[in-house]
């Protein structure tokens, strides 16, 4: 406990958590709407509680939401939520630079707290791939943070979601919180790119049954990301 509190309260912790403030408005709206749809999609409170604390992972809730209300096979629903985390593959090999010295159980225990906001960050704060003391208690302060505003906006949609009616729009202020998010998230030509590809996707597999128009514009995008990232690799070594 000593460890722990020594490592929220140093300087690096505090910064990360004070980078974090203007990102959880927007979270605490996302994660109400999830909490509010995991109900409404027929989970029911106790599996929507047990899903918003296993899973943590918005965009996958999101994705695999529809399928199960349509009716999707399950596999289908494990998919859409497999192609939409693909990117924390991503993230991972870039922070394994920062994280490889803490050992393989506490990078897995980390990797439960980490989020696209995390890593936008972190990388901003940190971007030399070099392992340095403060970096710890950065990733905890403001992975911490972001997970108590997602968790307790979610579990307050999950308890009202009864007494919230389905006219107050709260999906499209959903939509608009994450809309929100991603634009911050653009912040090069690959991802620029990716997100292009993925509303162009989306929009042209829409008539697909099942929502599975989600999933094509998921592996469209990681796909595209990922030829470019090969394209800008070897233009890097000519």
């Amino acid at each position: 406990m000593k460890r722990w509190r020594a490592l929220l309260s140093h300087p690096e912790a505090v910064r990360g958590r004070r980078d974090f403030y203007p990102f959880l408005p927007g979270i605490a709206a996302w994660g109400l709407v999830t909490g509010v749809a995991m109900v409404q999609s027929g989970l029911g409170v106790p599996l929507s509680l047990l899903m918003t604390f296993a899973v943590y992972a918005g965009s996958a809730q999101l994705a695999a939401l529809p399928l199960i209300a349509a009716g999707a096979p399950v596999p289908v629903v494990w998919a859409a939520a497999f192609c939409v985390n693909l990117r924390f593959v991503i993230y991972s090999a870039q922070w394994r630079p920062y994280l490889a010295p803490l050992g393989r159980w506490r990078s897995l225990a980390l990797g439960y707290i980490a989020a696209d906001v995390n890593y936008v960050l972190f990388r901003k704060r940190y971007p030399d791939e070099v392992s340095e003391p403060g970096q710890l208690p950065y990733f905890l302060g403001g992975g911490l943070a972001l997970w108590v505003a997602w968790q307790g906006a979610s579990v307050l949609g999950i308890l009202m979601a009864g007494h919230i009616p389905l006219q107050w729009g709260l999906g499209f202020a959903g939509t608009l919180a994450m809309l929100g998010l991603a634009y911050g998230l653009v912040v090069d030509r690959v991802t620029l790119l990716a997100a292009v590809v993925a509303g162009t996707a989306a929009i042209a597999a829409f008539s697909l049954p099942l929502k599975l128009n989600i999933v094509v514009a998921i592996a469209a995008a990681v796909a595209a990301g990922v030829m470019m990232e090969a394209a800008s690799r070897r233009a890097a070594l000519r």
